[in-house]
């Protein structure tokens, strides 16, 4: 059965010449790198070579780079040990981040006394940085953090995060922005923006899945969340995960090799797609806006006896996109973010995130599949 995969924004294949890169570390390269044998002092270069390619990568130094399973724990990294090491007594976040973040801010509030400001979002779900510059203003809270995402991961959104470094800087605030859509999407310079700690995944780029990177700014210092042995230069306990390491490198370096060619691809497809979404479907409408993230496509369409299978539907004839983040694919609660910004009644909002490794031809086939799904009488009478 013929398939098109449209959910990059859950998760990317893996490129080949990544695993290339891995594979070498998979069979020969297997030194712990921990080991001060040569089997280890092999991989423990290795990963310092990885680690120096990201940081030049993000115009930082070595040292303030570290390794994580992912995402989720670089995210509870930074804000849990922010709250123990570093004194924050309040955390401004939005509505509409990520659950890695949402659900941390709402555990340090219940269970470590931490006092959680949401700012105001605009319609589209922009933050208002004039109410955010209200919430620092406001000194009575103590040490504050701000934890907001430089891309929503199912509308696309876009953060001004020069702007918000800035604010944190002239307000004393420390800065977490959770990166993980827009590494390796977007040219990033650490060195230029006021930011504490930023977040990456492989997966989302390319990459192999179950390893992440965490920047910590070298003007903080934080204790590790986990306790074992020295790994991380005494950050991050455990046996390094070799190979995802590799992979990880490997993944962003090509990302930026090729990010305007890439960029421009995908930017294309996405308007090929809403271009064949607004003309075979009236009243359809998007989520996201023109400018934000370029690899996602959030659309709603209008009300229809089918849309509450709809992606069930597409999933059977062949089209694998989703209704907004994989990590909530289990809640029967819908989209948070589109229930933050705007509950559907009847609508139903479909996330279409592309990749390099798509092609016009799913498009036209996505949006085939759609019209015998929605429109069976026009795709009958057209056969």
């Amino acid at each position: 059965m013929h398939r098109v995969y449209l959910d990059n924004a859950a998760t990317t294949q893996l490129d080949p010449a990544v695993l290339d890169a891995m594979l070498p570390y998979l069979r020969e390269h297997f030194g712990n790198p921990s080991s001060i044998h040569a089997y280890g002092r092999e991989t423990r270069a290795a990963i310092e070579k990885a680690r120096k390619k990201i940081a030049t990568i993000l115009s930082v130094s070595p040292g303030e780079i570290f390794f994580t399973s992912g995402g989720t724990e670089a995210n509870n990294t930074a804000l849990y040990c922010s709250v123990r090491d570093m004194g924050v007594k309040r955390i401004i976040s939005s509505p509409i981040e990520h659950h890695a973040v949402t659900h941390t801010v709402e555990s340090l509030e219940k269970d470590h006394g931490v006092r959680a400001d949401w700012v105001q979002l605009h319609a589209d779900g922009s933050v208002d940085y004039s109410h955010l510059e209200t919430l620092l203003a406001d000194s009575s809270a103590g040490k504050t953090l701000v934890s907001l995402m430089h891309a929503n991961n199912e509308i696309g959104i876009l953060l001004d995060i020069e702007r918000v470094g800035e604010l944190c800087r002239q307000y004393d605030a420390l800065f977490h922005c959770d990166t993980v859509q827009t590494i390796a999407h977007y040219p990033i310079n650490l060195s230029k923006i006021n930011v504490h700690f930023i977040t990456a995944a492989a997966h989302k780029f390319h990459g192999p899945k179950g390893v992440g990177m965490l920047y910590i700014s070298g003007d903080v210092s934080i204790k590790p969340l986990i306790h074992g042995g020295a790994q991380e230069r005494n950050m991050r306990a455990g046996t390094e995960n070799l190979y995802g390491i590799i992979g990880l490198a490997k993944a962003m370096e090509m990302a930026y090799d090729e990010l305007d060619t890439t960029a421009t691809y995908i930017k294309g497809l996405r308007k090929m797609m809403a271009d064949a979404l607004l003309e075979h479907f009236p009243g359809v409408r998007f989520n996201n806006p023109e400018d934000g993230l370029y690899t996602v496509l959030n659309v709603r369409f209008p009300a229809h006896p089918k849309n509450d299978l709809l992606l069930i539907n597409l999933d059977i004839q062949g089209v694998c996109c989703s209704g907004g983040s994989a990590c909530s694919s289990g809640s029967d609660t819908g989209s948070h973010v589109i229930n933050a910004l705007r509950p559907e009644t009847g609508s139903a909002s479909v996330r279409f995130s592309f990749s390099k490794f798509n092609t016009e031809a799913d498009v036209h086939f996505t949006i085939e599949q759609l019209k015998s799904i929605l429109q069976p009488e026009t795709a009958a009478s057209n056969a």
